[in-house]
């Protein structure tokens, strides 16, 4: 009983930080680390003690691949734009990198997958109706890592 209860206000929080995240980084293109580390530690204390959605060899895996290969991408961007002296405003940021390995242990690699390719997606079209030059990614990745959550829980 008092397992359960600690698990669902851990969802609570874990919601909640998401929320922040998304919202703040919309208004503000700054994912802060306050509602991030808080999001991770949620995210490892269900993989490790409640074994939801999945193990914590999962998620950890899941996290350093997500991190490294978006740390790889923001490098390729940064490199590229130094290269052709177009300034210093990388399209990726460490926030968002952060965010993309902190998603990795909440969804392993596979939901990890699904819910960069919804944000992806989801955030071109944004930008597209919204003739926008910044594309703030953390709502869309959070909305694709919630759905992506959603169809791992109902998989399972």
């Amino acid at each position: 009983m008092i397992s359960n209860i600690f698990f669902v206000i851990l969802l609570a929080l874990a919601t909640w930080c998401a929320i922040q995240i998304s919202i703040t980084d919309f208004r503000t293109r700054i994912i802060p680390d306050a509602y991030l580390f808080p999001l991770m530690l949620i995210g490892l204390i269900l993989t490790t003690f409640f074994r939801f959605p999945h193990d914590i060899s999962t998620g950890v895996i899941g996290a350093t691949f997500g991190y490294l290969m978006a740390a790889l991408i923001g490098c390729i961007f940064e490199h590229h734009m130094h290269s052709h002296n177009r300034g210093s405003n990388a399209p990726i940021g460490m926030g968002d990198i952060k965010l993309i390995g902190v998603g990795g242990i909440w969804l392993g690699t596979s939901g990890l997958s699904w819910a960069l390719i919804i944000a992806c997606i989801l955030g071109t079209l944004w930008a597209k109706h919204h003739h926008a030059r910044y594309v703030p990614f953390a709502p869309f990745f959070i909305f694709g890592g919630f759905l992506s959550f959603i169809a791992n829980i109902i998989l399972l």
